[in-house]
């Protein structure tokens, strides 16, 4: 037991700090024209301020937010200043927080080669003393140690940007970037990429206001459903309402929580707004979000008052299986599949649609809570790991585990249900090792995962993963000797079902004796119906 890590204890994962929702906006081609052309426009401002920003580095502060905001005031408006200003802070502070994560990464990986490249070719690994195998051959050897030194030099590169201040930011997203110099194995071609370039350069985001109309002054949007933007200064003579605003055609309608964004628009709550074109449809959408006020969180016991659905997750399905407050299983595992292949837009569907069953089946069940493993696969598709097992490390490189575990929170929260986060040390291994083989049957075929998703629920619910406990060693038979309640593997069919045996399940005539339980004949030990005797009194009749 010395070799195995502490198990941390599980927790009750805190709700979402936020919500977003999104509509299609059926704009005319009047209306898609003007949001072009303020949409470049207010682009082409924020390109210019992030420059900046990042140019400031380490040495920004509020006097110089205060300067760069002012110069944009001049060319668009205070509010779209303000929002311009603030997006282009949130974008250096989320590429300063890639960098640290880009730095911890390499400094793992430096780690991992050393002390691979310290242990002699070929020898073992040896958890117990902490080493590391060493590599299999010379060549593999020498291919690690020059990739040392690539590592080590990035390393110092990236230190450098880090200690500057500077980052390195593309908008846009540097993969389409790079995509325009591969248009042929895009499928695209130049026009058709500078569009794509054009539509996600654009800004068209504005905060929200508490106080004012609707929450928002610069993108508003009434309980009603129409939506007008307030114009730059120098696009001011696209106006086609009071006050330099532009109102659309068409009106938005929010199906997906729209009583909730109704109810804050109404007392002129502030709601945050996006609007962004899709080129590869040709649509138009908004997107509103706002914050929640902070729910304090639930208490682990009383989340798990009414017992708890386990959850293994996989590359291509959930296993969940309900548990009682005492951990027993309870009906049948569910599984829930889904496929990651395609499209970013698809594997979103799916994970979307999973966890819609999941929750289904939770409220189902009657169970408050559901039990999922904190899993972080960030160093998961190391090749100094996994060795080269490039599919097992392609299947750890595809988990959905940080997506998937905010989108069950968000979701779990709507319908009331607690998401309990666990330790997922040794679920797979232990829930293998004490479940699957007992609830296997010759009808019901248990799979490891179904058996980890118990081994969850058990930890959840502060359970040991093992069936059964030692009992005292007073009552054991052996006195206080080695032997415990639980069966030894080798033993054959001691957990099985017992056997059916045919015949009446009564005790008046044993198994093979062709009586029923209806029958009111004496009958011999033998199970044979006995011949009348004259000594023998006959039964009585059934109809008195």
């Amino acid at each position: 037991m010395g070799a195995l890590r502490a198990v941390e204890a599980s927790f009750v994962v805190p709700g979402p700090a936020g919500v977003a929702i999104r509509d299609r906006l059926r704009v005319s081609d009047a209306d898609a024209a003007v949001l072009t052309e303020v949409g470049v426009y207010l682009g082409s401002l924020a390109a210019g301020d992030l420059t900046e920003r990042s140019r400031q580095g380490l040495g920004h502060d509020a006097a110089g937010w205060a300067v760069r905001k002012r110069e944009l005031t001049g060319k668009s408006s205070a509010r779209w200043a303000g929002s311009i200003t603030k997006a282009s802070h949130d974008q250096w502070a989320l590429a300063r927080r890639g960098q640290a994560a880009h730095m911890a990464w390499l400094r793992r990986q430096i780690t991992s080669i050393e002390a691979r490249l310290a242990r002699p070719l070929g020898a073992k690994a040896d958890r117990r003393a902490g080493l590391v195998r060493g590599y299999g051959s010379r060549g593999e050897w020498h291919a690690k140690s020059r990739r040392l030194q690539t590592l080590k030099a990035r390393l110092a590169g990236v230190e450098a940007d880090w200690a500057a201040g500077r980052v390195r930011v593309v908008r846009g997203g540097k993969r389409l970037a790079n995509t325009r110099h591969h248009l042929a194995a895009a499928g695209l071609n130049e026009q058709a990429w500078r569009q794509h370039w054009q539509a996600q350069r654009m800004f068209l985001t504005a905060d929200g206001e508490s106080g004012k109309r609707f929450g928002n002054e610069t993108i508003r949007v009434t309980d009603t459903g129409q939506v007008s933007v307030k114009l730059p200064a120098p696009l001011a003579h696209l106006a086609n309402a009071p006050h330099g605003r532009y109102v659309l055609d068409a009106p938005v309608a929010f199906r997906h929580r729209g009583q909730e964004w109704r109810d804050r628009v109404s007392v002129n709550r502030a709601v945050a707004y996006r609007i962004h074109h899709d080129v590869v449809r040709g649509r138009w959408y908004v997107t509103a979000s706002w914050q929640r006020a902070t729910a304090p969180a639930l208490p682990l016991q009383a989340a798990l008052a009414r017992g708890v659905v386990g959850v293994d997750m996989n590359d291509d399905h959930l296993a969940a299986w309900h548990l009682d407050v005492h951990g027993n299983p309870v009906g049948e595992p569910q599984r829930f599949f889904y496929d990651l292949t395609g499209t970013a837009e698809h594997r979103d569907a799916q994970i979307r649609h999973a966890l819609t069953r999941l929750l289904h089946h939770t409220r189902r069940c009657g169970a408050s809570a559901i039990a999922i493993e904190d899993l972080d696969f960030s160093d998961g598709t190391s090749r100094e790991k996994h060795g080269r097992n490039k599919r097992f490390r392609r299947l750890v490189s595809r988990f959905p585990t940080a997506k998937l575990k905010a989108r069950l929170v968000s979701m779990a929260a709507e319908q009331d249900i607690a998401v309990v986060a666990v330790d997922p040390a040794y679920t797979s291994r232990w829930g293998a090792q004490h479940w699957q083989q007992p609830l296997t049957t010759t009808t019901r075929k248990i799979s490891r995962h179904d058996a980890a998703g118990i081994a969850i629920g058990r930890r959840a619910l502060g359970h040991p993963i093992r069936r059964r406990t030692t009992p005292p060693p007073s009552h054991q038979s052996d006195g206080a000797g080695h032997r415990t309640v639980q069966t030894r593997p080798e033993i054959r069919r001691s957990e099985e079902t017992r056997p059916h045996l045919p015949g009446p399940r009564t005790g008046c005539a044993p198994p093979g004796s062709g009586a029923k339980a209806g029958d009111q004949d004496i009958q011999h030990r033998s199970g044979c119906p006995a011949e009348h005797a004259s000594w023998q009194q006959d039964p009585l009749p059934l109809s008195l």
